[in-house]
């Protein structure tokens, strides 16, 4: 029987997989046909983790050219932990914490390397860095309205008979929902995906309707707007569950149809028919995406999309309401978790946390800026489970504060990435099926363990190895530091909240995954609270004087962030380099035809792409799927060259789908 493992990857699928070793290397990867979300089955990516394997770090490694290079000698652990805890004492003892500042994300999504290693910086009282790349705007924004990020169960969604598919491309990116909408469309159910331009999901729908990017909120209101008209609001549902409802129906009284359309390039024909289809349905799903956050206004356009469901007592009903994230139903005790009880105060909802005042907080959005603008300066950088030389905005600015002297940088990677090649010391990191680890979802409800299944390669260590290893030469004491994955697991489930009931680790080794003791069916908003109050706000985003385009980067469906992107066979199956979609009305008016090489230029910096022409995007918009590896774009350039540190409405969260562009021929001397 091949073993079992969960995939790491920031995906909200959180697959259970089979693995096949030989000679302890990881040659084959299969999806677990016992989970009941995975079903046998793995996405197009994860096929492909051995050949990822393949050009892995083995050793440690010391710089000897310049930074960015990628010249570098074999040192011995012991050397490299020695001359780095000497580096930070030095730091420290001048500077004091706040001049140290970690960078990591979602390289993996264990709890245990995701997250306990940050107990070390907090136990030094370094920089904390705010983690709002990704799901902070949109964290945000549910929380305002429900509370906790809970969802349907998505194996209960095959009871819904409407299905919204709002600003996700969720073929690409939450794959293992879809066998769930095809039992729903079996039964009946119509398929509706909202997106600024087509992509394999709008293939999949019944219907695709195209919207300008950053105008979410105004087809939210018009929508609502309709219902409100027409009586097809659960008025019931809302008197019982929601609170704030005139003042958010007053709005929407404002946005006509018609005006909506004027604003969303939305045909208000459509937008009738679509609000008349969902109030008669009345079982309605909505799956929404953190890819509408990522604008000025995201927010407020996520809270927008949210309450349609609520206006129609949707979630009274099986498989029915909204999902943008399931990971508010693990009641894991985070106290521990990353030292967190190092930090002064808690939040009530997940675990979150408000760090101590008197400790200096980073948006990693800033890094750039940090690394180039902060006084006092930031000093010593250590990067873990992130690529942010590619995936952070601004990449000339955060360029510019990596290639400082004066700065000293750590980086904990599995592979050479680019922000590898800035580090003064490169330690190699284990892979998932390398080390013990405990995962969540935020796309289902199964709590999982995986166990070591083989032993690290080369000399490979886990992140907490590494910190536990520095802590001991930095001589701290607090004991949380030193904690065993299985230690900090037990922690984790020293809880009495009912969905937790009878998960053990014990019980989780043995089984492997576990889903939470939950009622059946789920509804976790049918009393409520649904709070409409404030109103969502209309934040457009807006093209500038001379960059009438608006550039949208959303993910490639066979990369996951940086993650794939050293494995040549995904980077063809991709087209082998990065291409600018641009709708033939915009490139007719710049003189663009298919194949050609274009310069992309925005307030931020430029780059160079080959521009493919198709009707996929909407006139005005621009699309780059995929954060790609810069080695494989024509001018060595990674798109985040364009983006800027602008942070949302809400969760100070990233802006990557709201850049104003201008593309031109690309004119050789």
């Amino acid at each position: 029987m091949k073993p079992r493992a969960t995939c790491p990857l920031d995906c909200p699928d959180a697959c259970s997989l089979l693995l096949t070793f030989r000679e302890g290397r990881l040659v084959g990867v299969e999806g677990d046909p016992r989970h009941p979300v995975t079903r046998g089955f793995a996405c197009a990516k994860t096929y492909r983790y051995p050949e990822r394997v393949r050009e892995r770090l083995l050793h440690p490694l010391r710089r000897v050219g310049r930074k960015g290079e990628g010249r570098f000698q074999r040192v011995s652990w012991e050397e490299a932990l020695g001359e780095i805890a000497e580096r930070l004492k030095a730091v420290l003892d001048a500077h004091g914490g706040e001049a140290v500042l970690p960078y990591h994300y979602a390289g993996t999504m264990g709890l245990v390397e995701n997250q306990h290693p940050l107990a070390f910086f907090r136990a030094i009282g370094a920089s904390e860095l705010l983690e709002t790349i990704c799901a902070s705007a949109g964290g945000a924004a549910w929380e305002m309205t429900y509370g906790p990020r809970l969802a349907p169960d998505p194996e209960e969604v095959p009871q819904a008979r409407y299905i919204l598919l709002w600003g996700i491309n969720s073929l690409s990116t939450n794959s293992h929902l879809t066998p769930f909408l095809k039992e729903a469309r079996k039964r009946g159910a119509k398929v509706v995906h909202i997106d600024p331009y087509e992509n394999p999901t709008s293939r999949f729908a019944d219907e695709h309707l195209k919207l300008r990017p950053g105008t979410d909120a105004a087809l939210a209101y018009a929508l609502a707007h309709v219902l409100f008209r027409e009586g097809l609001v659960d008025w019931a549902y809302l008197r019982e569950a929601a609170t704030g409802v005139e003042k958010y129906q007053r709005k929407a009284e404002d946005w006509t149809p018609a005006r909506a359309e004027a604003l969303t390039g939305v045909p208000k024909e459509a937008i009738e028919r679509l609000a008349r289809e969902m109030g008669e349905a009345k079982r309605v799903f909505v799956r929404v995406g953190y890819g509408m956050t990522r604008h000025p206004g995201g927010g407020n356009a996520l809270r927008a999309v949210i309450l349609l469901p609520a206006l129609l007592g949707a979630w009274r009903y099986p498989g029915c309401g909204a999902m943008l994230s399931t990971s508010g139903a693990f009641p894991l005790n985070k106290r521990f978790l990353g030292g967190r009880h190092l930090l002064e105060g808690e939040h009530p909802h997940e675990g979150y946390f408000r760090p101590n005042p008197r400790v200096r907080r980073v948006n990693m959005n800033e890094l750039g800026s940090a690394l180039t603008r902060l006084e006092p300066p930031i000093r010593a950088l250590f990067v873990f489970n992130s690529n942010p030389l590619v995936v952070a905005p601004n990449t000339g600015r955060v360029k510019e504060g990596l290639s400082r002297e004066d700065l000293f940088t750590v980086v904990l990677e599995q592979v050479m990435t680019e922000t590898a090649l800035y580090a003064d010391y490169l330690l190699p990191a284990t892979f998932f099926y390398e080390h013990p680890d405990l995962y969540t979802s935020y796309g289902h409800y199964y709590l999982s363990w995986n166990e070591p299944l083989a032993e690290p390669e080369g000399e490979a260590r886990p992140n907490t190895w590494v910190f536990r290893e520095l802590a001991k030469r930095l001589g701290l004491q607090e004991p949380t530091l030193y904690w065993t994955a299985e230690e900090v697991a037990r922690s984790l489930l020293d809880t009495d909240h009912p969905y937790l009931e009878g998960i053990t680790l014990e019980r989780l080794k043995r089984e492997g995954f576990v889903k939470l003791h939950l009622p059946k069916p789920f509804l976790p908003f049918a009393q409520g609270p649904v709070r409409f109050s404030p109103p969502p706000e209309v934040i457009p985003t807006e093209p500038l004087p001379g960059y009438p385009l608006i550039l949208l980067t959303p993910p490639a469906h066979r990369f996951l962030n940086t993650t794939y992107g050293n494995v040549r066979a995904l980077v063809e199956a991709e087209g082998g380099e990065p291409r600018l979609l641009i709708h033939p009305q915009d490139a007719e008016a710049r003189g663009i035809a298919e194949g050609m090489l274009v310069h992309i230029r925005s307030p931020q910096g430029r780059v160079v792409r080959k521009a493919k022409v198709t009707e996929a995007p909407m006139p005005g918009t621009v699309v780059l799927e995929g954060t790609w590896w810069e080695k494989w774009a024509p001018d060595g350039k990674g798109i985040n060259h364009l983006t800027a540190e602008r942070l949302t409405d809400l969760g100070g969260g990233s802006t990557f789908h709201s850049t104003p562009v201008e593309v031109e021929p690309l004119r050789l001397a």
